[in-house]
């Protein structure tokens, strides 16, 4: 297991993955233990909004982020307002993964929860393992040194380039 990664932990493909489905992807590290690594790739948008899927198209039109190929069918959701949303996992700092689901979506239809402090995602990424390891050592992820808050605060198409070029300083 790499000792320095840690939930919080932002991550960038390298050259390496250039022509796959990882080409130019920010991800965020939610858990990183001894069952394996969860991420969340972060600055792709999915191409459709969360009022067009048909269980919500009530609610407000908030972005969908393409989380990753594992599980598609699923939604997750990321959010900093521990003190609006109650049962979340924290990641990092303010950052939590999940919670009560129902009343963030109510919260955001009700515009208490600003969309900016809300990311859902459409599946994750998964690494058994080792395999995260693994694919580090042979120099597809890039371990960076960004907080977490950049999740919520950069814009979806610059956030690859940008953390590219911190890197290379």
């Amino acid at each position: 297991m790499i000792m320095n990664l840690q939930p919080g932990n932002i991550i960038i493909s390298t050259d390496l993955l250039n022509d796959t489905k990882f080409e130019k992807v920010a991800i965020v590290i939610t858990e990183h233990n001894e069952k394996g690594t969860i991420g969340y790739v972060f600055n792709q948008l999915f191409p459709r909004k969360f009022n067009e899927l048909e269980e919500f198209k009530h609610s407000i039109p908030v972005p969908l982020y393409a989380g990753g190929p594992v599980q598609t069918d699923m939604l997750y959701f990321m959010h900093c307002r521990p003190d609006l949303i109650a049962d979340g996992q924290q990641v990092a700092n303010n950052v939590h993964m999940g919670g009560d689901f129902k009343k963030a979506v109510q919260l955001l239809n009700s515009r208490e929860l600003p969309v900016a402090d809300v990311r859902l995602y459409i599946g994750y990424c998964g690494w058994d393992v080792n395999e995260f390891e693994a694919e580090i050592a042979e120099g597809s992820w890039q371990l960076t040194n960004a907080s977490v808050d950049l999740v919520f605060s950069t814009s979806t198409e610059s956030a690859w380039k940008e953390l590219y070029v911190t890197q290379q300083v």
